[in-house]
């Protein structure tokens, strides 16, 4: 992996998870496999790696823990299998952060991409007019956030390849698969032809709605920095993503969000 994500972690993919350098902590990994997604792919009954995804939820320097606990922040670690789930590239199901009993309120979250390519896909809401709809195209070192209350998921934007990313999001975490589930995925279903090239059809489950395709932005709006790691940006300045455990405090950022 050449880039650097301001700590002594590095992606594994035989078996898929990571590997933790001294003075680093971490757990040991969940696996989200194939049977556990079915219900929110295009083709529940395809083929495809066993293992989808590797999740390792709290990781960082040992030096730095008090700091974050003390923010009710968590840093996570994601790793994604390259390849297909029948005609969609290896994707997570998609949910909406729960409620958190810190905040009262559904959370945001810091995307940022340490190799390959992600497709961050959001939508406003899952219910059955989903709203503002969006697929951001992340590369290496790229920072996306996802707002609260929206519906989200991750996808691997080149599917010969391992993506793996990075997250700021609040400890006390919880995910909402309820309303994606019932209408049996998210509102635009990625699917890669046998040219290699990808594109999204509608699932005819929600209402109207469109797709914007677009490249992932900068984020001065929320005090993110380009080009500095998001875990060094916590070491310089550990309030900078207190939004993340308190959303209020960015309250007019989400009321005029745009990825």
């Amino acid at each position: 992996m050449s880039f650097y994500p301001g700590f002594d972690i590095k992606p594994i993919s035989d078996p898929l998870g990571f590997e933790y350098g001294t003075g680093v902590f971490g757990p040991e990994v969940e696996l989200r496999t194939l049977d556990s997604i079915r219900k929110s792919l295009l083709d529940p009954d395809c083929q495809g790696p066993e293992v989808v995804y590797s999740i390792a939820m709290d990781v960082g320097n040992e030096a730095d823990r008090e700091e974050i606990v003390k923010r009710n922040l968590l840093y996570g670690a994601v790793t994604y299998a390259k390849g297909l789930l029948g005609r969609e590239p290896v994707r997570s199901q998609g949910h909406i952060h729960a409620i958190s009993p810190s905040c009262g309120e559904s959370t945001c979250e810091v995307y940022e991409i340490w190799s390959g390519t992600a497709i961050i896909y959001m939508q406003e809401t899952a219910q059955d007019h989903p709203g503002r709809c969006y697929a951001v195209i992340a590369e290496t070192g790229d920072v996306v956030i996802v707002p609260p209350k929206w519906a989200h998921a991750t996808i691997v934007g080149d599917v010969k390849e391992n993506m793996t990313f990075g997250a700021w999001c609040v400890r006390d975490y919880g995910f909402d698969y309820d309303d994606v589930r019932r209408h049996g995925g998210i509102a635009f279903f990625p699917i890669v032809g046998e040219d290699g090239q990808m594109t999204f059809i509608r699932n005819e489950k929600y209402g109207d709605c469109e797709l914007i395709i677009k490249k992932a932005r900068e984020y001065p709006d929320f005090g993110i920095e380009k080009g500095v790691p998001v875990y060094t940006q916590f070491q310089q300045d550990p309030d900078r993503f207190l939004f993340v455990s308190n959303p209020k405090l960015a309250e007019d950022l989400w009321n005029s969000y745009k990825p």
